[in-house]
């Protein structure tokens, strides 16, 4: 990759990170809370986030052959433009549509609403999927590779911060004041972090010779993957985890509000002391791999989480859940980090556009099962059992679920990154 982006201009890119991650942790809580205003339904409390992680399985296949082809940091900055148009809609909606009708048990009492809302959800994570992986190749040409850790660590560190942090609390905050008011302010962030972008020097866009060709492109990127056993493991892993990982974000929303009687700040605030973990798991993450290994750690984190989703259930209040996920949020992200900082590392700049998204397409189009996934088992397992009760069964099938992961990918996991350090 030719570019001549300047050392100072790194913090330029990790703000424009981290304004946009704000804006992701202010629609975690929205879209979700949002649905559960419209419908108590789980299935179609589940669907408005679908329509956020559905695109990953739709467009990770054509988004990295865009991003191998294309100049990277324009690409993020249309993409930030779309999100921005898309939360400015979604505003203009939900002010026109107040007040709302009560949320019906079954179904909803504003259809055209709630069907406006999760295509302005689809168009936002359709942009996503472009935006995050022309992002995610862009880092290891800002710094070195024996530096990928840390820069990982530190900005996803930053990300978190907006993401899991303060976007959540603020999201909370905004949603129980005014329900079109945190879609507005989104509009205005994203909006932002295209400028942010538009001010970066440089060009991002790998040089390609030969006449352009999507199938003979994407068939390279599957020959590299399919020749590379450990980033295969890492992907399927991952995918698996993602599925696992959205059926509890997402019971968590109905569980918080019917079993722990929070409302939406309480229930932002809860997320906020989980990404206090996260951040703090981005600062020691480095050092975490030197100490244990790459494969240990790997094998460490993965249990853990079997651990974490166990507990959720188990939990008494509000304040043992924040702690949980706290300690969730710290494994999950040192995982993170071992896991990508491999992929950035092991796959050459030319091909890290499509690899990568093929790697997406396993990791993150598994999500939008795991939250349909999460609705079915509530409301099957709710017609045997108080719904109490259901509630809690996402949770426990995500435990078993990631017990078994580890189990079947421990060994491979330590022979894996045992192999390539001997290289």
């Amino acid at each position: 990759m030719n570019s001549s982006i300047s050392a100072n201009q790194l913090p330029r890119f990790i703000f424009a990170s981290g304004i946009a991650n704000l804006a992701d942790g202010i629609a975690m809580v929205v879209w979700a809370w949002m649905a559960s205003l419209l419908s108590r339904d789980p299935i179609l409390v589940a669907l408005m986030p679908v329509a956020l992680r559905l695109p990953w399985f739709l467009f990770a296949l054509p988004a990295g052959i865009v991003t191998d082809r294309v100049d990277r940091r324009r690409l993020i900055l249309v993409m930030d433009c779309v999100r921005a148009g898309a939360f400015a809609t979604a505003a203009l909606i939900v002010w026109g549509a107040m007040p709302l009708a009560p949320a019906a048990d079954n179904g909803t009492e504003m259809p055209v609403l709630f069907t406006a809302l999760v295509l302005c959800a689809l168009s936002v994570g359709t942009a996503e999927v472009f935006r995050d992986n022309a992002a995610q190749t862009m880092l290891p040409a800002l710094v070195p590779h024996d530096q990928l850790e840390r820069a990982n660590g530190r900005l996803w560190s930053v990300e978190l911060v907006g993401n899991a942090l303060l976007g959540p609390a603020l999201g909370a905050f905004l949603i129980s004041s005014l329900l079109w008011l945190p879609f507005a302010l989104n509009a205005v962030a994203f909006g932002l972090a295209a400028m942010l972008i538009f001010g970066l020097q440089g060009k991002f866009a790998t040089a390609r010779d030969g006449t352009r060709n999507w199938r003979l492109e994407l068939r390279q990127g599957l020959a590299f993957l399919r020749a590379a056993p450990l980033l295969r493991l890492l992907a399927v892993i991952t995918g698996v985890w993602n599925l696992l990982h959205q059926m509890v974000v997402i019971a968590l929303v109905l569980y918080v509000q019917e079993i722990l009687g929070l409302q939406a700040w309480g229930y932002g605030l809860i997320l906020a002391v989980g990404a206090v973990g996260g951040i703090a798991g981005g600062f020691v993450a480095d050092r975490v791999v030197r100490w244990l290994g790459p494969g240990a750690t790997a094998q460490w984190m993965t249990l853990a989480s079997a651990v974490a989703f166990a507990a959720i259930p188990l939990v008494p209040n509000e304040y043992a859940l924040a702690l949980v996920l706290a300690a969730f949020e710290f494994t999950g992200l040192i995982w993170n980090t071992v896991s990508v900082s491999y992929r950035q590392r092991a796959i050459p700049d030319d091909l890290l556009g499509r690899v990568n998204s093929v790697y997406r397409l396993l990791a993150w189009g598994m999500m939008p099962i795991g939250l349909l996934l999460s609705g079915l088992i509530v409301s099957a397992a709710e017609t045997v059992i108080p719904r109490d009760a259901a509630l809690a069964m996402p949770f426990v099938a995500a435990a078993v679920g990631a017990a078994l992961l580890t189990g079947v990918a421990w060994r491979p996991l330590g022979s894996g990154f045992a192999l390539v350090s001997e290289k």
